[in-house]
């Protein structure tokens, strides 16, 4: 009997954890669920290619071409030569002015400039910034669920105030009507108890209302249903005063980061370049210009070197361009200091509203106690007949209005505290 007793307990226990739902796990679902989540995947999958595609800058480039031309003029021999040539029969008919090629050429990178190395540096920066933005965005969600997660908290609260309300209605209803069938109460001070009994019943309904639309909406950002599933209250512990490690800094870096890669592509485009070149083509007239100018047969031709470019034109804006990148980076940290300023502002207000809730929670305790002391007094006299039962009912409403006015500032402390986590991302 005692191991089914022991089972029970352990089966209990073991659906009541289940029941229970956190504010960290709904947070968690939350960025499971959210769509955006997978755009880390697409960040990743963009920066692979792009590093892929600026890697094989230096495989070597294999080009075809094909070309025909005319031309006016054609290298040929001095008209001295070509008399003393005739006068030994010997006809030289020149290069034709129509020519043909079809070559393929092999060209190696052997140093771009650094360009390559900036495409890669730019690739990784914005792969960065574009992830640093989606914590950003799943951050901002953090805070909506907090507001459903606390507003759910609320309700709970306001309806199990409001269910010991109807509790201590109808057992003074049930008094008053003993008091009414024994002849010291009259039918009107039944009929106001249950009046108010109704009343409340009423704003009960209200409240499951709309807590159940606040947990379908909860619902719809984790993902599941969690209807049955009773929200744990976190810990009212006020963070420790330290600097703020909020996603949005982690994007300025980035975007200074990205400024910075883009200054490196800027100067990349001021530098010589080095290669490895291939040549070869079959057409006419060929490298052996003397066999082409005695005949007009097509050849094949190769040629190998090594080559440098030096493209002057990106020094005409290199000045600018860098200015305009730096001017930039300024910009971006106008924006940290401006979101520091906002942030520190948020904490200060924050902590001074967290101080104010807790005086009016510790106000709270001894208001609801008096009330309460007041309400068993009041009961004590009605059936003593000193009070009728509209003065109960009162003292029952401010009792009332006390305990939930409770109940719902240690609700906004906690919410208060954990916007302050928020503000700071502790």
């Amino acid at each position: 009997m005692k191991r089914i007793l022991l089972l029970c307990g352990c089966l209990l226990a073991g659906f009541s954890a289940q029941a229970q739902l956190t504010l960290g796990e709904c947070r968690a679902l939350a960025r499971e669920h959210y769509p955006e989540i997978r755009q880390y995947d697409l960040i990743r999958r963009t920066e692979a290619y792009t590093l892929s595609n600026a890697a094989r800058s230096y495989l070597p480039q294999l080009s075809f071409s094909a070309q025909a031309t005319w031309q006016t003029a054609v290298p040929e021999f001095p008209d001295a030569l070509t008399g003393m040539l005739s006068q030994q029969k010997v006809s030289i008919p020149g290069m034709n002015k129509d020519q043909y090629k079809v070559m393929l050429e092999l060209s190696q990178t052997i140093w771009d400039g650094g360009k390559t190395s900036a495409d890669k540096r730019i690739a990784e920066a914005e792969s960065a910034e574009q992830q640093r933005s989606a914590d950003v965005d799943l951050y901002a969600l953090e805070g909506r669920v907090d507001g459903l997660y606390f507003g759910i908290l609320l309700l709970d609260e306001r309806i199990a105030q409001t269910r010991l309300t109807i509790g201590l209605l109808q057992s003074n209803l049930e008094k008053v009507r003993s008091y009414l069938r024994n002849g010291v109460a009259m039918q009107s001070d039944a009929d106001a108890v249950e009046a108010e009994l109704l009343a409340v019943n009423q704003q009960l309904t209200q409240s499951e209302s709309m807590r159940d639309s606040y947990r379908r909406m909860l619902g719809v950002f984790i993902g599941r249903d969690p209807e049955g599933e009773r929200l744990v209250k976190p810990d009212m512990v006020s963070p420790a005063a330290a600097e703020p490690a909020r996603p949005e800094l982690a994007l300025f870096d980035a975007r200074i980061d990205k400024l910075s890669a883009q200054e490196r592509l800027v100067k990349s485009s001021t530098r010589p370049r080095f290669g490895l070149f291939a040549q070869g083509y079959y057409g006419y007239p060929g490298l052996d210009y003397f066999r082409s100018m005695t005949s007009s047969d097509w050849s094949w031709n190769a040629m190998v070197g090594v080559k440098m470019s030096w493209n002057f034109g990106g020094y005409y804006t290199r000045k600018n361009s860098l200015n305009q990148l730096r001017t930039a980076k300024e910009q971006v940290e106008v924006q940290r200091d401006i979101f520091l300023f906002n942030n520190r502002l948020e904490t200060t207000e924050d902590n001074g509203e967290i101080a104010r809730l807790r005086k009016a929670l510790a106000d709270d305790d001894r208001i609801v106690a008096l009330r309460r002391r007041v309400r068993e007094a009041a009961e004590s006299r009605l059936r003593n007949g000193v009070i009728d039962t509209n003065d109960l009912l009162d003292k029952i409403t401010e009792e009332d209005a006390a305990a939930a006015a409770r109940s719902a500032r240690e609700i906004e402390l906690l919410k208060a505290i954990y916007e302050l986590k928020h503000t700071i991302n502790q």
